[in-house]
């Protein structure tokens, strides 16, 4: 009897392992209300994701490569409803595309609106304190030589921090513009435990 329930278990392991290697992200979900967050009270159309639920949804995909793959979602098949999940996947594919966009647009933003700015205005002060040089040369005075001294690092401190801005603070950004970029394009999947 003991060995029988043994060999019934290996073969609910195996069904759960090949459940497991048949899709690129698979998450068991206990009931729907695992994906979103215990602290919202509205109808699953509006509701907040559970952060547990994207960090591991990030884990998940981390290695997996961008473009088309399947998020398959374990329920147990008693609480499967066909109504919620649609009305979940076409929230999951909401909330997605949302901060997919949302990401890029900071993106940008880094890069056209703080970035190159103060590039270009690194630049036009660094132009100035080099035509103040070239034409204050022999009689320079006091305010001249203060206005090079002032203008100078300013031009130089603006344009690192621009070339910061759009290489460094804008690459900050990737991994979670990545994660949603995958997610967006990824079908939603409900199956049955």
């Amino acid at each position: 009897m003991e060995e029988r329930s043994r060999h019934g278990e290996d073969l609910e392991d195996e069904k759960e392992q090949h459940l497991l290697q048949m899709s690129e992200i698979s998450l068991w979900l206990d009931t729907y209300d695992d994906i979103f967050s215990d602290f919202d009270p509205r109808p699953y159309s509006q509701r907040a994701l559970s952060e547990d639920f994207l960090d591991e949804s990030r884990k998940a995909s981390r290695d997996k490569a961008s473009g088309s793959f399947e998020l398959k979602l374990l329920i147990p098949k008693k609480k499967r409803d066909r109504h919620d999940e649609a009305v979940i996947r076409k929230r999951l594919r909401g909330h997605f595309e949302k901060h997919f966009e949302e990401i890029k647009s900071k993106r940008m933003d880094f890069i056209f609106k703080q970035g190159v700015p103060f590039i270009l205005l690194g630049i036009v002060l660094m132009l100035i304190a080099t035509y103040m040089l070239f034409t204050q040369n022999s009689e320079r005075s006091m305010m001249v030589s203060f206005l090079i001294v002032l203008v100078e690092p300013a031009g130089w401190f603006l344009f690192w921090e621009g070339l910061n801005q759009v290489i460094f603070e804008s690459r900050k950004l990737n991994p979670d513009l990545e994660f949603y970029k995958k997610m967006a394009s990824c079908d939603i999947i409900f199956i049955s435990y």
